[in-house]
C-alpha cells in the first residue's frame, strides 16, 4: 500500500449495507480519539488492503479490521473493535473466549440476512457532514 496509509486501525466495511453503515456511524461519535480509519470493501483503497493481507476481495460479508501487518475478521473484528473504544464496549472483549466457530456461525447468521432485514443502497454512502471525511475516510 502506498505511504499514505495513516496508522492505526483501518475498519473495512460493506458500503452499501446499512447495517455495516449504521455499525460506522455508531463507531464515529465513541471514537473520540478518532484513531479508526474506514473504507469500503467496495473501493480501490478496500480492495488493495484485502490483497494485501491475502483476504478475498470478491466476498463482501465481513467487517474487517486492518491493524499494522494484523487483519481481523467477522467476530474477532467486532470484538477488537469493542476493545478499541473502550468504556462499556469492552465488556464485549471476554466474548473472546468462546468459540471462534460458534461467534462466527451467529455473525454468519446475521450477515446472511443483512440485506433483507436491514437494506441495501444503491451506492457507497456518504459519511455525516459533521465528519472529517479526509482524515477518517480512505477513499
Amino acid at each position: 500500500m502506498s505511504s499514505d496509509t495513516p496508522d492505526g486501525p483501518i475498519i473495512l466495511f460493506d458500503g452499501v449495507c446499512n447495517l455495516c453503515n449504521g455499525f460506522v456511524q455508531f463507531i464515529l461519535p465513541r471514537d473520540t480519539e478518532g484513531k479508526f480509519r474506514f473504507a469500503s470493501l467496495q473501493s480501490d483503497v478496500g480492495t488493495e488492503l484485502l490483497a494485501e493481507h491475502d483476504l478475498p476481495t470478491d466476498e463482501l460479508e465481513s467487517i474487517v479490521l486492518i491493524e499494522g501487518e494484523d487483519s481481523y475478521v467477522k467476530s474477532d473484528a467486532v470484538i477488537r473493535i469493542a476493545r478499541h473504544l473502550g468504556g462499556p464496549y469492552a465488556l464485549l472483549g471476554p466474548f473472546r473466549f468462546l468459540p471462534r466457530r460458534l461467534r462466527n456461525w451467529a455473525y454468519d447468521f446475521v450477515a446472511a440476512r443483512r440485506y433483507r432485514w436491514f437494506g441495501k443502497k444503491d451506492q457507497c454512502a456518504m459519511p455525516p457532514a459533521d465528519v472529517d471525511v479526509g482524515a477518517r475516510f480512505l477513499e
